[in-house]
């Protein structure tokens, strides 16, 4: 383990005005995203549109990494430069998603492990050798009727930190994303219990499994009410509950902690970090890394039309940019507006 490489790069993913792109979206999902738009899931198709976000100039100033799916880190772009390539000339790290998705945890119905700890350590030595500087793994804890169990959370909890430990051993700064998804009416209140215990078990198995909190990034859910749930916290709400929680677990060793959006609105995720970063310093960064709140709008203008590239490069930095200041507590809705 090359801990110089590995804590400079974890403060690098997390640097002042800078976040992640989420671009790890596996086949299907991005099937299902491009079905969305009437676009065919090809390879050539999914080349193309995340070419088009990889190559965007400029975008550099506001990502500081993007995670990618397999079939995209080895890819080529339609000019022969490789994503990587594309990535690394806006100073940006690439990154890659080696879980191997959630899977029915057995003894717990309604309830998800993820899988993909088989074989990782060779995977990730591969990965490291094309060109990726951190990994991510993705657990995913769903709030329903007595559900999570503490079987599901420390199952999941334990996978994270085998993970975390074979990245670092691979000089790959880790993920380590614990998602309690907002899928449900559950209340703000019951959200932030389960993340609260979620988050207690996760840091407890980093710990035992040794891995170096310095060289991790976080990437956690907001504290925010089950999409189904009759009362929708407000943003003053959501800040205040995640912040809480976020201090009460998450080590001040930790350099970085990178919110998923969760299925919030583009402007909701900006507008909820832009608060969080407008208050008194946390002990660690706080950034983003979000998938569809950097993407939705830019996929809806590319709708898989080579003439609708240079429109859809724009759509993406504004978004880029939007989200480059809330992580300085500048972003402000009228922006939005602005030409991208």
């Amino acid at each position: 383990m090359n801990v110089e490489q590995l804590d400079t790069n974890a403060h690098a993913m997390v640097a002042k005005g800078k976040g992640i792109l989420a671009a790890d979206e596996s086949t299907g999902t991005m099937g299902k995203r491009l079905e969305g738009i009437g676009v065919e899931s090809t390879e050539a198709n999914r080349r193309d549109y995340r070419e088009m976000l990889v190559s965007t100039q400029g975008a550099g100033k506001f990502i500081s990494g993007a995670i990618l799916f397999d079939e995209t880190l080895r890819q080529s772009g339609g000019g022969g430069t490789s994503m990587v390539a594309h990535l690394t000339a806006e100073g940006i790290l690439p990154g890659i998603k080696v879980d191997t998705g959630a899977k029915n945890l057995a003894g717990c119905p309604g309830e998800k492990i993820t899988e993909g700890l088989d074989g990782l350590r060779e995977r990730l030595a591969g990965y490291y050798e094309i060109g990726a500087r951190f990994t991510k793994w993705r657990a995913v804890i769903t709030i329903g009727d007595k559900i999570p169990s503490r079987t599901c959370i420390a199952a999941n909890a334990h996978a994270l930190a085998r993970f975390a430990a074979l990245a670092q051993e691979a000089n790959l700064v880790p993920i380590v994303e614990p998602e309690v998804l907002m899928d449900g009416g559950h209340t703000i209140e019951r959200c932030r219990e389960v993340s609260e215990e979620t988050l207690h078990v996760v840091f407890d198995a980093l710990l035992s499994q040794r891995v170096r909190l310095e060289g991790i990034v976080l990437k956690p859910n907001m504290i925010v009410s089950g999409k189904d749930c009759p009362r929708q916290a407000g943003v003053d709400e959501v800040v205040e509950q995640t912040l809480a929680v976020l201090r009460r677990h998450v080590p001040a060793a930790v350099p970085g902690i990178a919110f998923l959006s969760g299925g919030q609105s583009e402007e909701s995720a900006t507008q909820h970090l832009n608060v969080m970063n407008s208050g008194d310093p946390q002990p660690w960064e706080l950034t983003f890394s979000y998938g569809r709140a950097l993407q939705q709008s830019a996929l809806k203008t590319w709708g898989g039309n080579p003439a609708n590239v240079s429109a859809a490069q724009a759509v993406y930095y504004h978004r880029a940019r939007m989200n480059g200041l809330s992580r300085t507590g500048d972003y402000r809705p009228e922006m939005e507006k602005e030409a991208a």
